[in-house]
């Protein structure tokens, strides 16, 4: 038996595709052959396998149940929930791996697969390890068995556990998102007033697309916290893994202004702690660390390239503008975005101001939003070396650590390569528009220089 993926599928983090197209139940029952057969040649028996509320995550997993077992390992089913508490289970229970089937926060026709393998990010290089292994057919045989595990409420349990945040008044939106029987859960554990949206679990998303890090998904997130004069409103995307927040009057507080607002707690925690966030980050943001008496860490982005590093550098918490943060303090080092709402709260608490206070008084920049463009896959990474090579030669302030990151008087500019797309990624932030402006002409006149252009589908 051997077996082709699509090549678009096996990406860098995990494993994705449109159902039915790129992406079927031939291509689960393959995962689960080559899993099975790492896993057992890496001396493990066991398996947790969670899934997402989409409409074809449980065909999905019956294919990957079925492939587990043929390849002799034994399978753990926790059902239904967000990513993160798959990521729990394969941290507290006896396995050596994990994989949750999920579509993250693509439309409702994909998904996918992320995995753990011996409480550590499965990426890169051994998701094209899963592809040559199917090519070959070098799984291993056997008969495994499988049983069934409820851990929805010791999860719910452990998100509460040693909760002091105080008492506020909050709006949640799960999305219609796999998170949304664990946030009915959480909301009933804490203090305060809490008013939930589509927490019921619907795979086709009738409300909203699940993802907090668009402001347009966040409308009803914002008239629930304006009619009923909330403290704030966090928001949740489709496999529970990234949060999005916004204060009393609306206003989106990012990823990187989350993390500045969680770094407090933490660090007096733990003085003069790293504290990691990647490339697209504000400044303001490492300001904030250095002063809180922290050690700020730039990283690339990509949520198993920073668990990594946070292991490395015993970082005890990490994050990204995309609203994945990572906590090792008290917790397992994996993205929450259920436990890092319970630490926002905490935090606010901590702080003793109100989020709209905290939002108001953070330094005020003017940014760009992510910015795409396509670029052909073989030139991608090829011109972000013209870019760097360029600006080297010009003398240029440049931070290297994930494509070119630009500092200059007005601000700093990003351009870097996707790693899971074929675009090239762009971001500039400044302390007015005037200096925005300039930024962005530094961009486009790198990008011309290198035979392309920004065009108008650049901004989303």
């Amino acid at each position: 038996m051997t077996h082709r993926f699509d090549p678009t599928s096996l990406r860098e983090y995990d494993i994705r595709g449109i159902v039915g197209k790129t992406l079927g139940e031939e291509d689960a029952r393959a995962i689960g052959r080559g899993f099975a057969t790492l896993v057992r040649r890496a001396g493990g028996t066991r398996v947790a396998v969670g899934r997402d509320g989409r409409v074809s995550s449980e065909m999905l997993e019956a294919a990957l149940v079925d492939g587990l077992t043929a390849s002799g390992v034994d399978v753990v089913r926790v059902g239904l929930g967000p990513t993160p508490m798959l990521y729990y289970a394969e941290a507290t229970l006896e396995v050596d791996g994990g994989i949750q089937i999920t579509g993250s926060h693509n439309p409702a026709d994909y998904n996918g697969f992320k995995m753990v393998l011996q409480h550590k990010p499965f990426f890169g290089e051994q998701i094209q390890q899963l592809g040559k292994m199917a090519a070959d057919g070098d799984w291993e045989e056997g008969e495994g068995t499988v049983t069934d595990a409820d851990i929805e409420d010791d999860y719910v349990g452990r998100l509460f556990a040693g909760y002091a945040g105080g008492t506020f008044r909050i709006g949640w939106d799960a999305g219609n998102g796999a998170a949304g029987r664990v946030i009915e859960k959480l909301v009933k554990l804490l203090p305060g007033e809490h008013h939930t949206l589509y927490t019921d679990i619907d795979g086709t998303f009738p409300n909203h697309h699940p993802d907090p890090t668009e402001e347009k998904n966040l409308v009803d997130l914002k008239a629930l916290v304006a009619e009923k004069g909330l403290d704030f409103g966090l928001a949740f995307d489709g496999d529970g893994d990234r949060v999005g927040a916004i204060d009393g009057e609306g206003r989106v507080v990012w990823g990187d202004q989350l993390l500045s607002i969680l770094a407090v707690p933490v660090l007096r925690k733990e003085p003069g702690a790293t504290i990691i966030a990647d490339v697209k980050a504000s400044q303001m943001l490492y300001d904030r660390i250095a002063e809180l008496g922290g050690e700020p860490l730039m990283w690339k982005t990509g949520h198993s390239l920073i668990k990594t590093k946070m292991k490395e550098t015993h970082a005890p918490l990490a994050g990204e503008m995309s609203g994945h943060i990572f906590f090792a303090q008290d917790y397992y080092g994996f993205d929450d975005a259920q436990y890092a709402a319970v630490q926002v709260i905490n935090a606010v608490h901590v702080i003793g101001k109100s989020m709209t206070q905290i939002r108001g008084e953070m330094p005020a920049f003017v940014n760009t939003p992510e910015m795409r463009f396509q670029v052909d896959e073989s030139r991608k990474f090829a011109v972000v070396e013209e870019v760097l090579d360029r600006l080297e030669a010009e003398g240029a302030d440049v931070n290297r650590t994930d494509g070119a990151r630009v500092n200059t008087p007005d601000g700093w500019w990003l351009l870097r390569a996707s790693n899971t797309q074929d675009v090239l990624v762009a971001r500039a932030e400044a302390k007015d528009q005037a200096g925005l402006d300039r930024l962005m002409a530094m961009i486009d006149a790198q990008l011309a220089a290198s035979g392309l252009e920004r065009g108008p589908q650049a901004a989303h």
